[in-house]
């Protein structure tokens, strides 16, 4: 995995982190994505919007796949670059490997449910015919921070 930091890639993180928000504003867990076509252009932006939509599949990187796909008229998105708040869980991660993403952004890592680094590491089961450029950490320290307080709030709502 290569590693960036913060090193001028915060911009799509900061418009993820405000997708997140707006989830979590709506009562679902403050995961953001946005996904790049090959310019530089925006094609899709979303939060999670599982309880939204009464979906468990409507996690943010699955809705901006699908919505670039759509407006890209094709399954594959080979040059495309995708941002994203939280490590993408196994079934994200497969989507991503589906999709053909080049690149993979995110901010903070998912001991828990994570799916590339963490848990079932998609990227490196050799039954993977694609495998993104993964960059983690990107906007780490403000995306951990967004998940403890929203976690921690209801562990406090629920006791």
């Amino acid at each position: 995995m290569n590693s960036l930091k913060n090193n001028g890639f915060t911009n799509f993180m900061k418009l993820a982190i405000e997708q997140a928000e707006v989830a979590r504003v709506s009562g679902e867990i403050p995961v953001g994505a946005v996904l790049l076509a090959p310019n530089g252009d925006i094609l899709a932006k979303s939060g999670n919007r599982t309880r939204e939509l009464k979906d468990p599949s409507a996690h943010a990187e699955v809705l901006v796949i699908r919505e670039a796909c759509r407006i890209m008229g094709n399954e594959r998105l080979s040059d495309c670059d995708l941002y994203v708040t939280l490590e993408p869980c196994a079934m994200c991660a497969a989507l991503i490997a589906a999709s053909r993403i080049r690149r993979l952004y995110y901010g903070a890592s998912d001991k828990k449910s994570g799916g590339v680094e963490n848990g079932a590491c998609i990227f490196s089961h050799s039954q993977t015919h694609h495998r993104p450029e993964i960059y983690p950490g990107i906007c780490e320290d403000e995306v951990a921070k967004m998940m403890t307080s929203f976690f921690g709030g209801l562990r406090r709502y629920n006791s």
